[in-house]
């Protein structure tokens, strides 16, 4: 049948007339033609009626006198006005260059570039050829691109997230800066809708109080929503989380109150288990108790890790990890393995990157350079660059050096805050994978991890640069993993503060202008220069050159 159906359309597509082609049409006048010929030729046009007007109006405007009267002024310029010319050129060119630097260091990208793209291109007929048709080839591999970087430059809950009482706040006390930008919040609180409410909380008044209360945008404001909640309802888990999470200053405070929130998520969570079967409205009301007990746990292991007591926290995320394996989605296998190296348990770190590091799941620079340290264990203290220029690489050494370029070419900013080459600050509560912020989030942590292994660091910053060579540039392809995405720049500079330069790969040339500017200025500077110190020769060489 397919085969009769295609012979079908092909019997129809012959005998169909054949569709006339756009700008040729025999419907159209001479008048259309005209019109559309001369579309194109605006600008010329426009151009040769200009030159011709002048010529005509040569005599009325008395244009020979008043070129002479040019060239006579001209001639009787002294040196100063060259200088205070070429001067003031300088100063203006210097304020357009440092404006420029400054814009292309914050955007990315020149201001007078965007301006020209933005405003001159649609005045000087340029769009016209850019536009696409929606059925055009074109037009489709743009929206294949734009879905796949769409794709790539999904943000990720940061597995590893601060408290924002106890830590965020804290540093903000201390410094005065505002460690979390408005577009990462946002993000939080659209996860806490997701994890925290449900569609039956209209049901119970303390739930319909801590729904509004993870819209409010003011701290102070969903703290007193949440003591209404709990005056409503003393068992009610979702508003211990909100207290926990954002009035608690010390992570002992916090720790208090997600126990008094697990022991009241528990209780809810055998209540809906008993009765999930009842309705679709019983589900949700169960997955979202699951998500708020699920939630609990994890925080509360984190702050068992924050507080010293890591075998607890490792032993609360492997339960979690068997209770509910569905929720791989929440990347509890990262918490693990930073706890499980900070114990220097690196055989079980081996069994998590086994199950976890496989090629169906998202890779994240916290498995592929965890992966890297453990090979560069097992060489690093004997490791020098010397020895293995003269004997060359051993294979223990070479599985090492491979495993550095498969993180660095995953995310190729962590290496630099592992060396210190550059400063950290405080991790958002959101990363984007292969971004600088997932970068800050790892290296945030598993700095010390590094440091403890000796001569680990040694061999990363012998050999961590080396990857460049094996990834194509530009990158249209990668080499181990797919091309670098080239949305990354944006999306960090969204979840990063803004006294945090961001580090952008692959690394930007400076636009034309900035050069053109910095000539510009440079020229101009000199020649102010030359003729303050030469008025006579420089003013001799003016003369020469009109």
């Amino acid at each position: 049948m397919a085969d009769g159906d295609g012979l079908g359309e092909a019997a129809t597509a012959a005998a169909s007339p054949p569709a006339p082609t756009p700008g040729l049409s025999p419907s159209l006048g001479w008048r259309e033609r005209l019109r559309a010929g001369l579309a194109g030729t605006g600008p010329s046009l426009w151009f040769v009626a200009g030159l011709g007007l002048l010529y005509a109006l040569r005599v009325p405007l008395r244009l020979c006198e008043n070129l002479a009267a040019v060239t006579v002024f001209l001639n009787s310029l002294t040196p100063k006005f060259y200088v205070a010319l070429t001067g003031t050129s300088s100063l203006i060119s210097g304020l357009i260059f440092i404006f420029e630097w400054w814009y292309f260091h914050k955007h990315g990208t020149s201001f007078i570039e965007q301006v020209s793209v933005s405003h001159l291109r649609p005045l000087m007929g340029g769009t016209e050829s850019s536009i696409s048709e929606p059925g055009s080839p074109s037009s489709n591999r743009e929206s294949e691109t734009s879905r796949q970087n769409l794709s790539e430059c999904k943000v990720w809950r940061n597995p590893l997230n601060l408290f924002r009482g106890a830590e965020y706040r804290r540093y903000t006390w201390v410094t005065g800066k505002e460690p979390l930008t408005y577009y990462d919040m946002n993000l939080s609180a659209q996860d806490h809708q997701t994890f925290f409410t449900c569609d039956t909380d209209f049901l119970r008044p303390s739930d319909t109080v801590m729904q509004k209360a993870w819209r409010e945008r003011n701290p102070p404001a969903r703290i007193k929503a949440a003591y209404q909640a709990l005056e409503l309802n003393n068992d009610c888990a979702t508003a211990y989380v909100l207290l926990a999470e954002e009035e608690a200053t010390t992570i002992v405070d916090a720790e208090r109150l997600f126990k008094q929130a697990l022991k009241a998520g528990e209780t809810i969570y055998r209540r809906s288990q008993q009765c999930q079967h009842q309705s679709p409205q019983h589900e949700a009301q169960l997955r979202r108790d699951t998500n708020v007990l699920v939630y609990i746990k994890r925080r509360l292991a984190m702050c068992a890790r924050k507080l010293g007591r890591i075998r607890e926290a490792v032993k609360i995320m492997r339960d979690l990890m068997k209770e509910f394996p569905p929720l791989t989605m929440l990347n509890i296998h990262e918490n693990l393995l930073e706890s499980l190296l900070e114990l220097q348990a690196y055989a079980d770190v081996q069994a998590v990157l086994a199950k976890y590091d496989d090629i169906s799941l998202p890779k994240s620079a916290a498995i592929c350079y965890t992966a890297a340290l453990l090979k560069t264990r097992t060489v690093s203290d004997k490791f020098s660059p010397e020895t293995a220029s003269r004997r060359g690489l051993s294979t223990a050494e070479i599985n090492a050096v491979e495993a550095i370029h498969r993180a660095v070419e995953f995310n190729p900013h962590v290496p630099k805050y592992l060396l210190e080459m550059k400063s950290l600050i405080l991790p958002p509560e959101h990363i984007l994978k292969r971004g600088d912020s997932e970068a800050i989030a790892y290296a945030f942590f598993h700095l010390q991890h590094w440091k403890r292994i000796e001569g680990a660091l040694n061999l990363l910053q012998c050999t961590w640069e080396g990857t460049f060579r094996m990834i194509p540039y530009p990158l249209e392809k990668g080499h181990l993993f797919y091309p670098y995405p080239s949305c990354t720049e944006t999306a960090d500079r969204e979840l990063l503060p803004t006294f945090h330069h961001v580090s952008v790969y692959p690394k930007k040339e400076l636009p034309f202008f900035i050069h053109f500017t910095a000539g510009l200025c440079s020229s101009t500077a000199m020649i102010a220069l030359l003729t303050h110190q030469f008025p006579e020769i420089m003013g001799v060489f003016a003369k020469a050159v009109r």
